[in-house]
């Protein structure tokens, strides 16, 4: 299972348009700093998923874009509130700035939330539904695929 850090990337992926359906088994998903393009591919029963983002490939576990085609396709169930609030995130900056210590990114995030008016208890609760979702439907990783390389924006 991913940590949860990647399911509020994912939500923020869908709160700022970044995924984009191709057909009934491809996807895209572009990075937050809009310089990556994430290819995901669903087996034809939908119960495989093959990304080739960094999560995915080095780490072995589902990375936000596969979760956030699974979300746009309709295979889990998310609240809207929480997409709303998790848009415009500078999910790499943030990232890279705690050295990819997801916790510490999740804290700034949810003040961010916070500063804005959000519950951040309420996002918290709807990225666990969604882990939940994940956990349910018992995707199994595709093949990995190498990660793209970074392009000027």
């Amino acid at each position: 299972m991913p940590p949860i850090a990647k399911v509020y990337e994912a939500l923020g992926a869908i709160g700022d348009g970044r995924v984009h359906i191709e057909d009934a088994r491809r996807a895209s998903v572009t990075s937050s700093e809009g310089t990556k393009t994430y290819e995901v591919d669903l087996t034809e029963n939908g119960r495989e998923i093959s990304s080739n983002d960094n999560a995915s490939f080095w780490q072995g576990y589902l990375g936000y874009p596969a979760i956030a085609v699974m979300i746009a396709r309709g295979l889990i169930r998310v609240d809207q509130a929480a997409v709303r609030a998790l848009t415009g995130v500078p999910w790499k900056e943030l990232n890279t700035r705690h050295r990819n210590n997801y916790d510490r990114t999740l804290e700034e995030v949810l003040a961010r939330v916070a500063d804005r008016g959000g519950d951040p208890e309420a996002i918290r609760a709807a990225a666990f539904s969604v882990l939940e979702g994940v956990r349910a439907y018992e995707p199994r990783q595709g093949p990995r695929r190498r990660p793209p390389r970074a392009t000027s924006k």
